[in-house]
């Protein structure tokens, strides 16, 4: 009898060290969660950016509070349409030296055609933004290409380490096709242990710069923050780009807050197109997404040409209608009498004939 009463009251400590070993190695060998940093990494990270600090990377700060998520939500639309968003199935057109293309996969996801040269940037090709695939923001539109009917890739441009920028298995299909990936400090780590070679990668700091060809691309400031996992908060620098030829520059700013950085990269950076964050926001963490309407002053404080909204039209990862960021900014661009395009999931545009891709989809879908 006292034997069976001991046994009893070592179950919970028993089954307590089972949970934490569980945790402990899914933590370790879980590829989708990625890699810790070495204290080579640290101290490398420590002389190339000045926000790395005490080992980490340190974010903007901002007030995510459950309760205050729901206080700024103004309209009675659905986070999700009840009819079926517009896709264009993508078909492949090969550019020349001197076209300008720029395909939007839907949320964040895209193909641009520039000096010959094909860049893809957070490529997520996958059902659910997450570490698993039964569980996590569930995508709502159709993906408009299959991985295996993307051309080759000469880069992949990831702006920074969240599920809905930076998904394990579409990097882990992507790999083979792909010459040569370019992403902020840290990232590379977590790529590496997706099983991608790391002669294929580069990592970059704020104001780097390097070549592609002909091709420069620079890694340039953002206002977010990092993490895969809950004890990895700040391995990773997050960060926005400039993809520039002789004739044309492309900015994109990757997931962001509105802040001053804009206006310092404009006075380094012409800028012909910008593509932009400006969907998920709310007030609980509007330091580090922005309100439609600041995306519109970051195209005016960009001295941007012309300017595109991205970060919608997939996953719901906050609690707006799912049209609210697009219309707001073309409200508003308008009213600033702003250049902007507004194109379809799987659209092609020529970014030469931007007048020609301002069509208001969104108003005919519930």
């Amino acid at each position: 009898m006292k034997k069976l009463i001991k046994y009893i009251l070592l179950a919970p400590i028993i089954l307590i060290v089972f949970v934490l070993v569980g945790f402990f190695l899914l933590v370790l060998f879980y590829k989708p969660f990625g890699d810790s940093l070495s204290r080579a990494d640290k101290e490398d990270y420590a002389k190339r950016s000045s926000i790395f600090k005490n080992g980490k990377f340190q974010s903007a700060s901002f007030n995510d509070n459950f309760v205050d998520q729901y206080k700024d939500r103004k309209d009675n639309k659905g986070s999700v349409p009840v009819d079926e968003i517009p896709v264009v199935d993508y078909k492949y057109t090969k550019a020349s030296k001197d076209d300008i293309y720029m395909t939007w996969f839907g949320h964040s996801s895209s193909l641009i055609q520039i000096d010959g040269l094909n860049i893809l940037t957070d490529p997520i090709f996958e059902d659910r933004s997450s570490p698993f695939s039964f569980v996590g923001p569930k995508r709502f539109s159709k993906i408009p290409v299959s991985i295996q009917d993307l051309p080759n890739i000469d880069v992949v441009l990831l702006t920074h380490d969240h599920y809905d920028h930076v998904a394990y298995n579409t990097l882990k299909e992507l790999k083979n096709k792909v010459a040569k990936f370019i992403v902020p400090l840290g990232i590379d780590k977590d790529l590496i242990k997706f099983g991608i070679d790391k002669d294929k990668i580069q990592n970059m700091a704020w104001w780097e710069e390097t070549k592609v060809k002909d091709l420069t691309i620079a890694c340039t400031p953002a206002q977010h923050f990092s993490g895969r996992f809950i004890l990895d908060g700040g391995n990773a620098l997050w960060s926005s780009w400039i993809i520039k030829s002789d004739n044309y520059t492309i900015f994109n700013s990757g997931d962001t807050g509105y802040s001053n950085h804009f206006k310092e990269i404009s006075e380094k950076y012409d800028i012909d197109f910008a593509m932009l964050d400006g969907a998920q926001y709310n007030e609980a963490w509007h330091s580090i997404h922005m309100f439609p309407e600041e995306s519109v002053q970051a195209t005016i404080d960009l001295k941007a040409k012309v300017s595109m909204l991205e970060h919608f039209g997939a996953f719901v990862l906050s609690n707006h209608s799912w049209d609210d960021p697009i219309n707001r900014f073309s409200i508003e661009a308008k009213e600033k009498n702003i250049n902007y395009i507004t194109p379809l999931i799987g659209e092609t545009v020529n970014l030469k004939e931007y007048q020609n891709y301002q069509t208001e989809w969104w108003k005919d879908i519930k």
